[in-house]
């Protein structure tokens, strides 16, 4: 039999309440369509400000507008849509049985899977969700990697001493930016397009051979991995841990190519673990004075040696960006796809007002991580601590 769970059709949106954050999960065009399924929507005063959205243009469409004071709109909310997770005087407030959906990092946040049992909570992480194709129009990670690649670039350009494209001048010919992108995925596939078309030549690095064809068809360069009997390929869609040996192979190949590079964005991650290290210090001191390299991944560890997460560390010369967090600085943009993704991966389950979670879908099956306080993934605690 089909196991079911049926909610009310309150869903509350709160403003964000990580340091930085400016994303809100709902934007005035998503609550016009969940309030057309016949569901309520709360949205906090203020929530979605700081990406364009004023309170205004939520309650002229029928939103109910309440104060982060109003205990009672918590605890009366069946669903909470948010981006990250709330922190946890915001969960206090949630009544047993309350459906959280937002990115949760729940493998990087083990109070979080504490909490969810203390209040018995339920609770969805979207970047768990299985990476296939009816998956596609609910995929954050994918909406907000685009972001992320293409703002790494923009940051790289503005830290750079050198222009990006070719020039031709009375004073001579200025030779492109030489990029290397570190990893394939949707954020480096992003980085590669934005940074070819502010004119550079692109090399790329990526563990899967597979994705070679995209990246020549964006007018790269693939850098080939090391030739071992067994590569690395991927798995759901996300490329697979690849052993020590095997990046190390990897680190000497792409040393070269640093050594000649103007600009290095780094990419590469695997869900649920740490980010692998790429570029070592003996790469580093090959990199020349002025070059930047921007790191993506510094959040889970980096792929590169010395990046602080939110900071610029100058390093002989070399600037490492520790560039965490970058949709929150493309706002508005980046709350109105997160915002549709959250809809597409709920509007199948919405009838009548009413939310009813098919948990043999494999969509659900695949990022639920809590279910009225039970854990469904019994490693999320022993996960890393976070506050």
């Amino acid at each position: 039999m089909v196991e079911e769970l049926f909610l009310l059709h309150s869903f509350l949106v709160p403003l964000e309440s990580a340091p930085g954050e400016t994303r809100v999960a709902a934007t005035p065009e998503t609550v016009k369509r969940f309030l057309s399924v016949g569901c309520k929507v709360a949205i906090e005063q203020g929530a979605g400000h700081a990406a364009g959205f004023v309170d205004d243009a939520y309650s002229s469409i029928g939103a109910d507008l309440v104060r982060p004071s109003d205990g009672e709109a918590w605890s009366n909310a069946d669903s909470l849509l948010c981006v990250q997770a709330p922190n946890k005087d915001f969960i206090a407030k949630l009544r047993p049985g309350c459906l959280i959906v937002g990115l949760l990092s729940p493998y990087s946040n083990s109070l979080l899977a504490q909490r969810l049992e203390k209040g018995g909570l339920s609770a969805i992480s979207l970047e768990l969700l299985p990476r296939i194709s009816r998956a596609q129009s609910a995929d954050a990670l994918s909406s907000q990697a685009n972001i992320a690649g293409y703002k790494a670039v923009l940051i790289a350009s503005g830290a750079l001493d050198r222009y990006f494209p070719m020039l031709m001048t009375a004073a001579g010919t200025v030779q492109p930016a030489r990029v290397v992108v570190l990893g394939a995925g949707v954020a480096g596939l992003q980085a590669v397009a934005t940074a070819r078309r502010l004119g550079a030549v692109v090399y790329v690095s990526d563990v899967r051979t597979a994705v070679k064809e995209q990246v020549e068809s964006l007018g790269a360069r693939f850098i080939d991995p090391p030739e071992f009997e067994e590569k690395p390929s991927e798995f759901g869609g996300y490329a697979k841990q690849a052993s020590e040996e095997f990046l190390a192979a990897q680190r000497n190949k792409l040393s070269d190519h640093l050594s000649e590079a103007d600009v290095a964005i780094c990419t590469a991650q695997v869900p649920g673990k740490s980010a692998p290290s790429l570029i070592s210090e003996e790469m580093l001191d090959r990199m020349r004075p002025g070059s930047v390299v921007v790191d993506l991944a510094v959040a889970q560890g980096g792929n590169c040696v010395g990046t602080k997460q939110g900071e610029t560390v100058l390093r002989k010369g070399v600037k490492l960006i520790g560039a965490s967090d970058l949709p929150s600085t493309v706002s508005n943009h980046a709350s109105s796809l997160y915002s549709r993704n959250l809809f597409s991966l709920l509007q199948p389950f919405l009838n009548d007002g009413e939310l009813s979670l098919n948990f043999e879908d494999e969509l659900i099956k695949g990022c639920l991580i809590s279910l009225e306080g039970r854990i469904c993934l019994p490693d999320l605690l022993n996960a890393g601590g976070m506050n």
